[in-house]
C-alpha cells in the first residue's frame, strides 16, 4: 500500500487547561511493528484516547490513518477507516457473548469483507472456541482477556494497531503467547503501534523501530537497540541526558489526580 498506515504531525492534545501530548509526530508504515515506551506520565495513554476519539480530550494537528484524518471523526467512524486499539484493561460486556459481539462486526463489515473467513481462520488459530458462547471477557483470566482481543483484530483485519501495554499483568507464558500472536500478525496491509513501559515483551517481539515519548514529545527513536538501552540505562538516565524533568506528569492520570484536588 502507498502512503504509511499511520502518520500523526503536529498532534497537541490536553484536558482542559492541562496540555498533556505537546507536538507528537510519529509514523507508522505498513508492514512495520513499532514501539512506544515512555515512564509513567508520559502521555501514552493521552495519545491513545485522542486517537480513538474519547471526546473530552482538545486535539490539534493531524492523525492520519491510510491517508485519512481522523482527528474530529466519531469513534465508529475511525473503526470503519481501519483503526483498532487493544486495550491495557479490556472490559467485561455482561450479557453479550463474544460470538455475538463478532456477528455486530461481521454485519457492519459486509459480506463482501471476508470477515467470515479470517474469523473462522483466528478461532482455530488461538483456540477460540470454548470463549465463543461466554460473555465477553467476563471471568477470564488477563491472558485469556489479551488473547480475545487479538482474535478480534485478527477478525477485523484493520490498517492500524494500536496495542496499549498488551503485556500488563501478564504472566511470562502469556507474554510469549501475545508476542507470537503480533508476530504472526505481520502484514503488508497492517501497521502495529505497541504502547509499553516495559521492555519484557520485546524480548518476544521484534520492532522496527522504537519510540521514548517523555513530557508529551516524541524525544528519541531508533532501532531495537533502543529498548535495550533503556533497559540497562532506565528512563531517569535517558530524560537527565536529554535535559527532561520527569517530575511532573504530563499524562491523564496526573490530569485525573490534579482535577481531584
Amino acid at each position: 500500500m502507498s502512503g504509511p498506515a499511520l502518520s500523526i504531525t503536529g498532534l497537541q492534545a490536553g484536558l482542559g487547561e492541562l496540555q498533556i501530548l505537546k507536538g507528537v509526530d510519529l509514523e507508522v508504515p505498513f508492514g512495520e511493528v513499532h514501539a512506544l515506551m515512555g515512564p509513567n506520565g508520559s502521555g501514552k495513554s493521552t495519545l491513545c484516547h485522542v486517537l480513538m476519539g474519547k471526546p473530552e480530550y482538545h486535539a490539534s494537528g493531524s492523525a492520519r490513518v491510510g491517508g485519512t484524518d481522523v482527528l474530529g471523526l466519531p469513534v465508529d467512524e475511525r473503526a470503519r477507516l481501519g483503526l483498532f486499539e487493544a486495550f491495557q484493561y479490556p472490559v467485561e460486556v455482561p450479557g453479550v457473548t463474544l460470538d455475538d459481539l463478532m456477528g455486530e462486526i461481521a454485519q457492519a463489515a459486509g459480506s463482501g469483507d471476508g470477515f467470515g473467513d479470517r474469523m473462522a481462520a483466528a478461532v482455530a488459530e488461538l483456540g477460540m472456541d470454548r470463549f465463543l458462547e461466554r460473555p465477553v471477557n467476563e471471568g477470564l483470566s488477563g491472558g485469556e482477556k489479551k488473547r480475545s482481543e487479538i482474535f478480534q483484530l485478527m477478525s477485523m483485519a484493520p490498517k492500524v494497531a494500536i496495542l496499549d501495554e498488551i503485556d500488563s499483568g501478564l504472566d511470562i507464558d502469556a507474554v510469549r503467547e501475545v508476542a507470537a500472536a503480533v508476530e504472526a500478525m505481520r502484514s503488508p496491509a497492517l501497521g502495529v503501534l505497541l504502547i509499553t513501559h516495559y521492555s519484557r515483551i520485546l524480548r518476544y517481539v521484534t520492532p522496527d523501530r522504537v519510540h521514548v515519548m517523555m513530557a508529551g514529545r516524541i524525544v528519541r527513536s531508533g532501532g531495537p537497540e533502543l529498548a535495550e538501552e533503556l533497559e540497562a540505562k532506565g528512563y531517569d538516565a535517558i530524560a537527565a541526558d536529554l535535559g527532561i524533568d520527569l517530575s511532573e506528569p504530563e499524562d491523564d492520570d496526573g490530569a485525573d489526580f490534579l482535577a481531584g484536588l
